[in-house]
C-alpha cells in the first residue's frame, strides 16, 4: 500500500546532485509525516542512486507512452502524485488525472528550466542575462504545467516572484520550500579547520549539467591564470561527476588546474578547501555547492546569478561580483586576508540558521497539503485556467500517446 507515489526524472543521486539533494529532503519529510512511497522512473538505477529500499520505499520501472502505466497507477490509487521536473508531468500527468482524478497533484519544480535555458541563450547569444528572453516554448510548456498542478515547489524567491509578478500566477498555487538544512551544532563548527589549516580553491557540480560545464571552461580561460599568476602555490580542484571529455581534457598539473573526478563524500573536500569558485554566468533555482560551503564554512566568490535566493536581505558569505577583473580580485582578497575571510565565513550561520532550516518550513508545508487534500474540490475549482489546460492537455496528449504506443507495437 503506497499513499506517495513520485516519478522521479531520474533516480536520485544526493552525491552528485543538488536535485538528488533535494528529492532526499522531500523523501524524508513525507516519511516524517507517515507516508508510504513508491518511486517509480523510466530511468535506470545508477551505481550513484541512493538505494531506497534501506528507507523502506519501494520502486518501479515505468514506460513512456505505454499503457501500462495507467493500470499500474489505477492499481496503486495513491492519494499524492509527486512529479519531478515539470517534463515528468508532461509525460504522466494527464494519466494521473484520468485514473486518480483525486488524488493531489504536486509538481516539484527543481528549478524553473525556462529561467535557465534562456539565460544560457542569452549567454551563447551574447547578451546580458537580464535581457533573456523569458516568453520561449519551454516557458509556456512549463507554465502550463505548473496551472495543471494543484502545487508547485518553487525553490528559489526570485522565482517565486518572477512566477507571481511576470507571469501573473496566483500564489494559491505556488509553494516556496527551499533546501532543507538541520540544525549544525556547535560541536562540529568548532572542529571545522581553522584559516590557517585550509589549502587550495575548489568547485564542485555535477559536470552533466550545462552551469557547471560553462562555469569550469570560465575558470580555466579567463579567471585562474590570473590567480594563479598571483598565488603561483594555489590549486584549483575541481569535483564533479560525469564530466564530459571536455573537461576531463583541462586538466593541467603544471596550472595546478585538477579535475579531481566525482566527490563521494562533499563534506571532505568543501571542509579542507579555504574558498569556494563559482563564477555560474546561467543557470536558476539554487546552487548547492554554495549552500555546501556555507555549511562547511568555506567562504564562495560567485555571480549574481550564482547567489540569486541564497542570502536574501543578509550579506552574502563571501563575495559576489559579476566582472572578471572583480571575481579575480575577490578570489586572492578572501585567500589572503584572514580577517576578510573569517568575516566571510560567520555569515554562514546566520544564512543557514534564517533562510533554510528545516524546521522553519516543514510545518507549513505540512499545513498545506493536509489543506489541499481536504479541500481539493474547492481548490480546483478556483484554479480555472489549470482546469482548461488539463482537459486539452489530457485529451491532446492522450491521443497522441495512443498513437506512439500504436507506432511501436509494429
Amino acid at each position: 500500500m503506497c499513499n506517495l507515489l513520485i516519478i522521479g526524472h531520474t533516480f536520485p543521486e544526493p552525491t552528485t546532485t543538488a536535485a538528488g539533494t533535494r528529492m532526499m529532503q522531500l523523501i524524508s519529510a513525507f516519511q516524517e509525516q507517515g507516508f508510504s512511497i513508491l518511486f517509480a522512473s523510466t530511468a535506470s538505477v545508477s551505481k550513484k542512486s541512493e538505494v531506497l529500499s534501506k528507507l523502506n520505499i519501494n520502486t518501479q520501472s515505468i514506460e513512456l507512452n505505454n499503457s501500462s502505466f495507467d493500470v499500474f497507477i489505477k492499481d496503486l490509487s495513491p492519494s499524492i502524485v509527486l512529479f519531478d521536473r515539470f517534463i515528468t508531468e508532461e509525460q504522466f500527468g494527464w494519466r494521473v488525472a484520468e485514473q486518480c482524478p483525486n488524488a493531489l497533484r504536486i509538481l516539484d519544480t527543481e528549478d524553473l528550466h525556462f529561467l535557465r535555458k534562456a539565460r544560457e541563450e542569452a549567454i551563447k547569444s551574447g547578451n546580458l542575462v537580464e535581457h533573456a528572453n523569458l516568453f520561449s516554448e519551454t516557458a509556456k510548456r512549463e507554465i502550463a504545467s505548473i496551472y495543471r498542478c494543484d502545487l508547485s515547489l518553487i525553490i528559489s524567491e526570485f522565482e517565486m516572484e518572477l512566477l507571481q509578478t511576470t507571469f501573473k500566477i496566483n500564489n494559491s498555487i505556488l509553494h516556496y520550500l527551499p533546501f532543507l538544512v538541520e540544525n549544525i551544532s556547535e560541536e562540529n563548527i568548532k572542529v571545522l579547520p581553522k584559516f590557517e589549516d585550509r589549502n587550495h580553491f575548489v568547485t564542485i557540480g555535477n559536470l552533466l549539467h550545462k552551469p557547471n560545464v560553462d562555469s569550469v571552461k570560465f575558470l580555466k580561460k579567463e579567471i585562474w591564470p590570473e590567480i594563479r599568476k598571483q598565488l603561483p602555490k594555489a590549486e584549483l580542484h575541481i569535483y564533479g561527476a560525469y564530466a564530459p571529455q571536455q573537461i576531463v581534457a583541462l586538466h593541467n598539473n603544471k596550472e595546478g588546474f585538477l579535475i579531481k573526478g566525482w566527490a563521494k563524500d562533499v563534506s571532505g573536500v568543501m571542509k579542507n578547501a579555504k574558498v569556494c569558485l563559482a563564477p555560474i554566468r546561467f543557470g536558476a533555482g539554487l546552487k548547492g555547492k554554495l549552500l555546501d560551503a556555507m555549511m562547511y564554512r568555506t567562504p564562495s566568490v560567485t555571480t549574481t546569478i550564482g547567489a540569486e535566493g541564497m542570502n536574501g536581505e543578509l550579506p552574502f558569505s563571501g563575495i559576489i561580483c559579476d566582472d572578471v577583473t572583480q571575481i579575480i580580485e575577490a578570489s586572492v582578497t578572501l585567500y589572503s586576508e584572514k580577517e576578510k575571510w573569517s568575516k566571510a565565513q560567520q555569515q554562514a550561520f546566520k544564512i543557514i540558521d534564517k533562510r533554510f532550516r528545516r524546521a522553519s518550513f516543514l510545518e507549513d508545508f505540512n499545513t498545506k497539503i493536509e489543506a489541499l487534500q481536504n479541500n481539493i474540490k474547492s481548490h480546483r475549482n478556483k484554479n480555472f485556467i489549470g482546469q482548461l489546460l488539463q482537459h486539452h492537455t489530457l485529451q491532446s496528449t492522450k491521443y497522441m500517446n495512443r498513437w506512439i504506443e500504436e507506432k511501436n507495437k509494429e
